[in-house]
């Protein structure tokens, strides 16, 4: 993985609200909006705002079914974050060139 993709995965899961959304996507094998939306304190705005930053970021995946759209984790790419910390962790990953 790219640093500029582990760069992105991290900012996204930085948010406390998308760390909750994705916790609770991670949970489940999907979910769709109206079950995001029912968790306390997430409005139908900040749910459709949070689930592109996460999408975008590769975190997961959204897909419609007639008149829902339904999200679940991207568990590779998930996989492929997990490896790359470990690499960091380990000081096997180049420092970023400024």
């Amino acid at each position: 993985m790219e640093r500029s993709q582990i760069e992105k995965i991290s900012k996204a899961l930085a948010d406390e609200t998308r760390l909750m959304i994705f916790e609770a996507i991670s949970r489940k094998k999907q979910m769709n909006c109206g079950e995001i939306v029912s968790l306390q304190g997430v409005t139908p705005a900040t749910v459709s705002h949070h689930l592109k930053i996460l999408n975008e970021a590769g975190l997961i995946e959204c897909h419609r079914e007639g008149q829902f759209v339904y999200s679940r984790t991207a568990r590779e790419v998930v996989q492929a974050y997990a490896r790359a910390l470990a690499r960091m962790a380990r000081g096997k990953m180049e420092p970023r060139k400024r």
